[in-house]
């Protein structure tokens, strides 16, 4: 029997409330989630990613209680989760440590840097040891030091039993860390799979070839998605893996006259598949 999930997401829809515009007349509600269904496996690193307004804030917020929803349901855990935490069971000095802030234990939050009010705020999220951890662009505004040592932490936090949600724009960071991926665009799901699964469906691959004579202009083929050109010999052509092969490519730039010296190939990302997706960058 399939466990129940950690959280459960039925048909999701928010629709905030009209908006008096400057010339007195309304203006329509946006609809920031237009039906969103899916669950987030017990005991899993869930990646919820997508462009600037496609409605992934507004989700995590209704999660957290902090929107309320227009209709659909969510489920965490089956229930409520009390937030209050008796001291003994704090892990505060711990986690203070881990994100860099115990000589900051007696100091006011106002007199943090912008980057360490983020690593606050994380800090606050795991101090009652949440069966469930929902993080909401953690690493933004970190250095990348810090970012290694969150990444290392909220995996040692899963490895312990912790399902974790999270939202970011560090499209490399969700690669490593998630063991699901879910994007929305528009207010819709439009992808929902295991990390490598979704990695599986870009089309497009590269070929970075280097020539042995200087070019003066990259080589050029209808069978070609793009090619680009450093000005001498280096040539990365992208094409569509359904439609060409790695050494169709290599033939059709011989075929041109080039006499090729080194070769590599890059395998699809998920930064591939989220443009391919959504038609935006991470």
């Amino acid at each position: 029997m399939t466990a129940a999930p950690a959280i459960r997401i039925e048909n999701l829809v928010k629709r905030y409330a009209p908006a008096k515009g400057a010339n007195g007349t309304m203006i329509e509600g946006k609809l920031a989630l237009g039906g969103v269904s899916f669950d987030v496996p017990e005991g899993s690193i869930f990646g919820l990613l997508g462009p600037n307004g496609a409605g992934k804030s507004t989700l995590i917020n209704i999660l957290a209680g902090l929107v309320n929803k227009t209709s659909g349901a969510c489920e965490i855990w089956g229930f409520d989760i009390d937030y209050g935490v008796p001291g003994a069971l704090r892990r505060s000095e711990e986690l203070l440590a881990a994100v860099r802030l115990a000589d900051k234990r007696n100091a006011y939050a106002r007199t943090l840097s912008g980057g360490m009010k983020r690593r606050l705020l994380v800090a606050k999220a795991m101090v009652h040891s949440p069966p469930i951890l929902v993080l909401d662009e953690p690493t933004a505004g970190v250095d990348v030091e810090l970012r290694r040592q969150l990444w290392e932490l909220v995996s040692e936090l899963n490895r312990e039993g912790v399902t974790v949600v999270l939202t970011t724009h560090y499209l490399e960071e969700a690669e490593e860390l998630c063991d699901r991926i879910a994007i929305i665009n528009h207010g819709q799901l439009i992808a929902n799979k295991p990390t490598q699964e979704l990695i599986g469906m870009a089309r497009e691959k590269i070929v970075a070839v280097t020539v042995a004579d200087d070019l003066a202009a990259a080589p050029a083929h209808e069978a070609f998605v793009k090619a680009t050109w450093d000005g001498a010999r280096a040539v990365e052509v992208t094409y569509d893996k359904d439609r060409l092969s790695a050494g169709q490519v290599l033939a059709i730039l011989q075929e041109q006259g080039l006499t090729i010296e080194d070769v590599t190939t890059r395998e699809a990302d998920l930064e591939d598949v989220f443009v391919q997706l959504t038609g935006t960058a991470g």
